[in-house]
């Protein structure tokens, strides 16, 4: 079974994306922040990473970044979804190697499903 994490610190929006991954056949642990989703990533070793960019006790690209500095997560798929404009990111999350930057608003839960299903050729 394909394995998702989801490291967004709003409850809803994990939750209604962990709905809509399990309803599509995907195994899905969720974190609520960049410190626990580290973790998470290290020991669930997904086969993908969405990744929120504005959370508490770590910012996503703080969390990708830690990520990439490891043998585990340098080649990890991650697509960030989050509501902060691309404009608005740091220009260094370029440099990690990221798959899509997905603004929430932007896609329906039905579409980020099926934009994860491209990334892994699923």
């Amino acid at each position: 079974m394909t394995k998702i994490a989801i490291i967004e610190d709003d409850p809803t929006i994990n939750q209604m994306y962990r709905m809509k991954f399990e309803a599509a056949g995907f195994e899905v642990q969720l974190a609520s922040d960049g410190e626990r989703g580290i973790a998470l990533a290290e020991a669930f070793r997904p086969d993908l990473i969405l990744l929120d960019m504005q959370m508490p006790r770590k910012n996503g690209y703080e969390a990708l970044k830690e990520i990439r500095d490891t043998t585990w997560g340098k080649s990890i798929p991650v697509i960030i979804l989050t509501n902060m404009g691309e404009e608005e990111s740091p220009k260094e999350l370029r440099e990690l190697n990221i798959e899509s930057y997905i603004v929430k608003a932007d896609l329906t839960p039905s579409q980020v499903v099926e934009r994860v299903k491209e990334t892994l050729q699923l």
